[in-house]
């Protein structure tokens, strides 16, 4: 079952691992034939990707896949495994907690090395850009947008009394008062709702906060490093929002996170407000049946939320291919082919080709068209994506989650606890 606390983490979904069987041109095989491609997911995701891939077959013949899937909890392990014994698969799914590990390691293939089969000039450039390295080798091309927010569910603010809030201008004083008003009116009214599910234990929501104020958690050299003062101001309003009652209490939080997508507040219509990347609004709108929204995210400074685009995941190159032109077509296909495109809709993020945006709308559900429409309107407010977490640091949303939970649950001061959380980061700076 998923956590969503790793769904703010990683687009994935958790499990068992297990390798699906295909019919067709596209049938899962062990052979070192052809191109060989890993991705995980959910059975949605697999579907979709293998009519993509018997779509490129019918157009490319001369070129055989071999499609391998996991679920999230088998594909790292299985991964790290094939790529000590030589045998990576040839094209590969890659997340921005990995990249740099794989690609610093020499794992991965110079994508501008094959730049005449995969055609990235197109894309948006700073979400491009964080599919390089440090030393500027393009190592991964994004799949798709990811732009942390805040799920909204109209209903439950009407039942309230509560008029829409104006995500423009709102600041995080204002969202913990609107929070305790949903939980207030809950109570009084016999209701199970709470204002918010659960918030302060996960990396992502502290990075958004650092950049708030200034801050970065992997600063570049022209950016400036998490301070401990910044990270103490997050933890302190963590608490504050469960002394306000406008989120549920540490026990509660934590066993929200795990119940997994379709059990948990927001998706049983049990919160007004959960925060995700944007376009896992859909599984929540399907699981709770309600007219779900997206906002900005609240402002330290009102009017200034620091939005970004985040690569929702990447497509990469094994560097010991045997096959790099035929994995090279199959990429660019797979990014730029407008019938491929709609097959493949917005699952793994919206597309960071604007033109294909256009391609895919007719067939976006009006469900799906809320993830589009909200990423297209905050092109023009996002700012620079931050750098890609170093292979020094893949382990900080963890070590992170287990100190954060350490303060909601008072068992040491937010000063001690940021001390520890600021002396990790330290440690886990890349090399300059």
């Amino acid at each position: 079952m998923i956590s969503r606390r790793r769904l703010l983490t990683a687009a994935g979904t958790l499990g068992a691992f297990g390798t699906l069987a295909a019919c067709g041109p596209n049938a899962d095989s062990g052979d070192s034939a052809g191109v060989r491609i890993y991705w995980w997911g959910g059975d949605l995701r697999n579907t979709m990707t293998r009519e993509a891939l018997d779509l490129f077959s019918e157009s490319q013949p001369d070129i055989a896949v071999a499609p391998e899937y996991s679920e999230w909890t088998g594909y790292w392990d299985k991964l790290a495994t094939q790529t000590a014994a030589g045998d990576a698969p040839d094209v590969m799914q890659m997340d921005e907690s990995y990249i740099d590990s794989y690609g610093t390691r020499s794992s991965l293939l110079d994508l501008e090395t094959i730049s005449d089969l995969l055609d990235l000039s197109d894309m948006d450039e700073d979400m491009l850009e964080t599919g390089r390295l440090a030393d500027g080798t393009l190592v991964g091309a994004p799949l798709g947008i990811g732009i942390l927010s805040v799920g909204v569910n109209p209903e439950i603010l009407e039942q309230a009394g509560i008029e829409m809030p104006d995500d423009t201008t709102w600041t995080w004083d204002e969202f913990a008062d609107l929070c305790t008003q949903v939980s207030e009116w809950a109570a009084a009214a016999g209701e199970d709702i709470i204002g918010l599910d659960f918030f302060g234990t996960n990396a992502s929501e502290l990075a958004m906060w650092a950049r708030q104020s200034g801050e970065q958690l992997f600063p570049r050299e022209d950016e400036t490093s998490i301070s401990k003062d910044t990270i103490v101001s997050f933890l302190e309003y963590a608490l504050e929002l469960v002394e306000k009652d406008a989120v549920s209490g540490p026990s509660a939080q934590v066993e929200d996170a795990a119940a997994g997508v379709e059990q948990g507040r927001f998706a049983t219509n049990r919160s007004a407000f959960h925060f995700q990347f944007h376009t896992q609004i859909q599984t929540f709108q399907a699981s709770s049946g309600s007219p779900l929204k997206l906002l900005r995210v609240p402002a330290r400074t009102s009017g200034d939320p620091q939005m970004v685009n985040k690569a929702s995941m990447y497509w990469s190159i094994s560097a010991d291919t045997a096959n790099p032109e035929d994995s090279a077509t199959l990429i660019d296909f797979l990014l730029r082919d407008p019938e491929a495109a709609k097959i493949l809709k917005i699952e793994r993020g919206v597309t960071a080709f604007p033109e294909l945006q256009t391609e895919i709308e007719p067939v976006l559900s009006d469900n799906e068209m809320v993830s589009l429409d909200f990423a297209r309107d905050l092109q023009d407010e996002v700012v620079k994506p931050p750098l890609v977490t170093p292979s020094s640091g893949v382990g900080f949303g963890d070590e992170f989650s287990r100190l954060a939970e350490e303060s909601l649950f008072g068992g040491r001061p937010p000063s001690d606890i940021a001390e520890e959380i600021l002396a990790q980061l330290e440690t886990m700076q890349p090399e300059r």
